[in-house]
């Protein structure tokens, strides 16, 4: 609060000394902070601080700051007459200020032997095979990607696709011609087919004529000559393209699959004629269509990948025909029954996770990693060892699991990213594979931390952490124990979990 008092002595001694300044820094002050906040109407929550926009008020404020030292140091002028020694003294002990919160914060503001956005970048690159698109998501995903490749000229042969600019058609521009070792993309559309203002918004119209599917290629041809097969009148009386059914075909090559020899032996004969698939009957955006266009062009020349971070809509529903390869899913030409989230192909996850990974002192217990660090970077690693580790359960190997299982604790243990939600199904995975012994560990510490978590949130009225992610995970918990015969600890778990949810759960 040093500060913050610091600055209203400022304001009182600026406003009775020079009350037209005032009233200009007060604006200024006004419409950089608490007016920039009402203009842009930020969400309540954001994917990390957000305090950069309000930066000029805090230049404001700081010149208030600065003229509360003068108004003690006019305070003090009764009080110490030599000039020299009041003003030493007020500076000398406002300088103690900043020394005293650099102290305190020091601790949750280093980031040094923090590595992990950037190694998460290459892991993510990693999981791609040579030559391949990356689609990605927005800042989050694409800046550490950009980094990698522009700075340290790791894998400039996988071309990333930022989700969230190829809606512009600078951007897609870019896209079309070759950068460093990749090629450009395969994009078929014209510059008129997506400037600025041209095919924003695609929308669902059903056509009878087509309302059992279309041929994709056929529908990406019809959008580039600007058909009326295809295009219906607004409301302005404008013309638009729009998506005539919720069904789209892709016919197959199987030469150029066969050629491109990427699907496993077990999948082979799933090759059929057509890719087919539900999209739904959804709106699309100017960024599908040009993925659809990708997809459609491509004929399998080029490894086509989605980030494993991307929000649902942006797999085009084509999960059930796309391969989990470690951070990343390949879009594959056969549809796999069940796997509605994709098909893990252990033997290449294994590899891009166990041996072409980085994991700088992830496992260095003095680094500081924060809530927003310990999101989508450490998510998606935990995720794709569950992923792996259960899919080698699946087909028998425990052995190859129980390593997975090992390597994913070395690497990000406990003692620096504490267990989460994700890490309450390695008790699971350990009771399959035979070792007892770590599963009862990790079900001890696990549940010891979200008792304490829960019975803090009910006495003090105040959420340690999230209580419906504890929750979940003392049920996976106790689901594992029972499933291992571990009756007397089930039976214990699930008193503690009776006793809580009946307090948080209604």
């Amino acid at each position: 609060m040093l500060p913050f008092l610091l600055g209203l002595f400022g304001i009182v001694y600026m406003y009775f000394r020079r009350q037209r300044d005032f009233l200009v820094v007060g604006f200024l002050f006004l419409f950089t902070g608490i007016a920039l906040q009402v203009f842009l109407n930020s969400p309540p929550s954001e994917p990390r601080e957000r305090d950069y926009i309000y930066v000029a008020s805090f230049y404001f404020f700081a010149i208030w700051i600065g003229l509360g030292i003068m108004a003690l140091a006019e305070g003090t002028r009764q009080y110490l007459k030599n000039d020299m020694t009041r003003n030493g003294l007020i500076v000398g002990l406002t300088l103690l200020i900043p020394i005293m919160m650099g102290v305190k914060s020091w601790d949750n503001h280093d980031r040094s032997n923090r590595y992990h956005s950037v190694d998460f970048a290459k892991n993510l690159l990693n999981s791609c095979a040579p030559n391949a698109i990356l689609f990605a998501g927005g800042d989050n995903d694409t800046f550490p990607l950009w980094y990698v490749q522009e700075v340290e000229g790791f894998r400039r042969d996988v071309r990333v696709c930022n989700l969230s600019l190829l809606g512009t058609e600078w951007y897609i521009q870019q896209m079309k011609r070759k950068t460093y070792e990749s090629e450009p993309l395969p994009i078929s559309l014209d510059f008129d087919q997506f400037n600025k203002g041209e095919n924003d918004i695609i929308p669902f119209y059903e056509m009878g004529a087509v309302k059992n599917g279309i041929d994709l290629k056929q529908y990406i041809s019809l959008v580039k000559q600007g058909s009326p097969a295809v295009r219906v009148p607004l409301t302005t009386g404008e013309m638009t393209s729009v998506l005539p059914s919720s069904v789209l075909f892709l016919p197959l090559d199987k030469a150029a699959i066969d050629k491109a020899n990427f699907v496993p032996a077990l999948l082979r004969p799933l090759v059929g004629d057509t890719l087919q698939w539900t999209i739904g009957k959804r709106d699309l955006y100017k960024p599908d269509l040009i993925m659809l266009d990708m997809i459609a062009t491509n004929n399998w020349q080029r490894p086509i990948y989605f980030s494993s971070t991307l929000a649902s809509d942006n797999y085009l529903n084509l999960k059930d025909h796309m391969q989990v390869e470690g951070y990343a899913y390949r879009l594959m030409p056969v549809r796999v029954d069940g796997a509605s989230d994709g098909y893990v192909n252990s033997e290449i996850a294994m590899n891009n996770l166990m041996k072409r990974s980085f994991w700088r002192e992830m496992n260095n217990p003095n680094s500081y990693y924060d809530e927003t660090y310990k999101g989508s970077p450490v998510l998606t690693a935990r995720i794709a060892f569950f992923r792996l580790a259960d899919q080698l359960i699946r087909e028998n190997k425990k052995a190859e699991a129980k390593k997975v299982l090992d390597y994913s604790l070395s690497v990000i243990p406990d003692n620096t990213i504490p267990y989460d939600q994700i890490s309450g199904n390695f008790v699971r995975f350990y009771f399959s594979v035979g070792d007892t012994k770590k599963a009862l560990q990790i079900a001890d510490t696990m549940v010891t931390r979200i008792d304490q978590n829960l019975n803090y949130s009910k006495t003090s009225g105040r959420s340690f952490g999230d209580v419906n992610s504890d929750l979940y995970s003392l049920n996976t918990i106790v689901e594992a124990c029972k499933e291992a015969k571990q009756d007397v600890l089930a039976r214990k778990y699930e008193a503690l979990l009776e006793k809580h949810y009946s307090t948080f759960g209604g």
